[in-house]
């Protein structure tokens, strides 16, 4: 594992601190961990400081290249510190439910009724033909 060469772990749900042993990967030259619930200090080595700070994005954590870790107020995983936050990240986007209830309620409105009523299933379709042999008598 010491000659691994780009790692990806982003928006994995990882939690806790970067591992010391991350800092012993010498040919590492690609990392990306944001978008995850990293707390705590980057681990000093020559790899970990050499990355741009986006690649430490979405996390709660200082050392170089990013914050000093004196202004930075430590928080340990478990106490209750992340009160209110989304977790697992399971959100509900009540736009696209109401969009796929919406247009289900919309077809099954105009479907049903052709279906069930065999009297409205012929005016619908007798009107359908009206429409396009109108349609043809002005293209003519």
């Amino acid at each position: 594992m010491s000659s691994l060469e780009s790692l990806d772990l982003s928006v994995n749900k990882l939690l806790g601190s970067i591992p010391e042993s991350m800092s012993r990967l010498s040919f590492l030259s690609y990392l990306n961990l944001s978008g995850n619930q990293l707390i705590g200090k980057i681990p000093l080595g020559t790899q970990l400081q050499s990355f741009d700070a986006s690649c430490y994005a979405g996390n709660e954590l200082c050392g170089l290249p990013l914050m000093d870790c004196n202004e930075v107020i430590q928080r340990v995983p478990g106490t209750g510190n992340n009160v209110g936050k989304d977790m697992d990240g399971d959100k509900v986007n009540w736009l696209f439910v109401s969009m796929a209830l919406g247009f289900i309620f919309g077809f099954w409105s105009v479907l049903s009724p052709l279906v069930i009523s065999r009297q409205w299933r012929y005016t619908y379709y007798q009107y359908l033909d009206e429409m396009w042999w109108k349609s043809q008598s002005l293209l003519e």
